[in-house]
């Protein structure tokens, strides 16, 4: 089937993948640094970047896709991902967001209940990826064993994950990574688990949304050590650009919450909406309410219809820099995103802006990415479109 495909593609489609394929190409030849990716975009004496891209959220479609991709003998979702692989792997650190849970012995499935291939957490490693929040809505879609079976692959991938957690000492943990100069403290919670209830004796399995709860959890990141929290929230209503009532008022709340001064959390990275949705700067901090789905199969908004919007995501990029003095707080000192697409036909993950310079037709699409994000005034506090 995906033979075919590939041989009828369109023309559009054909420059999308070329696309895709040269920023593979340049990930590749560039030479690892010690600890095996390239050297990072901002020094150490300056600060940290940090990347952070929305759903991975394999349905049937992508699954096969990344079947056929290693020639029938199991599943490689390296090519579909390697679009993001020079962004990611330029950055200090990069997260992710790993919506599904894992099957095991073939046994994988789309919606509604997913269980995708653990190879995708060698994939993400393989383009640069540190670590994934992993508290979604279908966290639970394959009861614990699903959240073990998940965390096993992300561990023996080397990449790191809060959301789920396997026992009550990691439920209790706190995620602290090295993000260049600076210990940075990854936390990550879901409005609801779509009905599936925690595990037997284990309340603790899945972050749930609740605002002193992560504004105690904040603090405690700090208190272990982290000069930098982030918040991964899978929040707001399908389908909509405009972040909810919802988003906007636990926003406010927790970019308000500061401990002799200093807020207790330094950005908010948002997920469940399908759809790329509006960054914003909330009392000094930044929340970018949704960044869409990064990889996803042929999307059914609401109403029934094909929705091409369920394909289409942003790349969000800070740039942090060290305190003034010692205590005081990272400042992002640049904010940016990038419009990408996942193309289904060529199963790529492209960038746009860099599909246009390869002569693709997409410029209404990434004009509109382009005009959701800057619809709460993110320009006017230096929001800017990178490549």
């Amino acid at each position: 089937m995906f033979a075919r495909r590939h041989q009828v593609a369109l023309a559009l489609t054909a420059v999308l993948a070329a696309a895709a394929a040269c920023q593979a190409h340049d990930h590749e030849q560039r030479p690892p640094a010690g600890s095996g990716r390239p050297a990072p975009t901002a020094s150490a004496a300056r600060g940290f970047t940090l990347v952070a891209t929305g759903e991975v959220l394999p349905h049937t479609s992508v699954i096969d896709r990344a079947r056929f991709d290693a020639g029938g003998g199991g599943y490689d979702f390296r090519p579909m991902l390697a679009g993001a692989g020079p962004l990611v792997s330029r950055a200090d650190l990069a997260l992710c967001h790993m919506e599904t849970v894992y099957g095991a012995n073939g046994n994988y499935s789309g919606y509604p209940t997913f269980k995708s291939p653990p190879q995708i957490a060698q994939a993400l490693a393989a383009t640069g990826y540190d670590g994934c929040s992993t508290a979604s809505n279908h966290t639970l879609d394959d009861g614990a064993d699903g959240i073990s079976r998940t965390l096993a692959a992300l561990d023996a991938a080397g990449v790191r994950h809060a959301g789920a957690a396997r026992t009550q000492q990691e439920a209790d943990s706190v995620t602290i990574m090295r993000a260049g100069p600076a210990k940075l403290a990854h936390l990550a919670y879901t409005y609801g688990t779509n009905g599936h209830p925690m595990p037997p004796g284990q309340p603790w399995a899945v972050n749930l949304i609740d605002a002193d709860r992560i504004v105690a959890d904040a603090r405690a990141a700090r208190s272990a050590g982290a000069d930098v929290v982030v918040v991964s929230l899978h929040w707001g209503t399908e389908w909509q650009d405009a972040p909810d009532r919802q988003q906007l008022a636990l926003a406010r709340r927790l970019t308000a919450s500061r401990t002799d001064g200093r807020p207790d959390i330094d950005l908010i990275l948002g997920t469940h909406a399908h759809v790329p949705q509006a960054y914003e700067k909330v009392n000094g901090t930044w929340v970018v309410y949704g960044m869409g789905d990064q990889i996803a199969g042929e999307m059914f908004n609401g109403t029934g219809a094909r929705d091409r919007r369920g394909n289409q995501s942003t790349l969000a990029r800070f740039t942090f820099a060290p305190p003034a003095r010692p205590g005081g707080r990272w400042d992002v000192v640049k904010a940016e995103f990038v419009p990408q697409l996942f193309d289904i036909d060529a199963g790529r993950l492209v960038n746009l802006n860099r599909a246009l310079d390869e002569g693709a037709e997409v410029r209404g699409t990434r004009d509109r990415i382009r005009s959701v994000v800057l619809s709460r005034g993110a320009a006017e506090d230096g929001l800017v479109m990178g490549k």
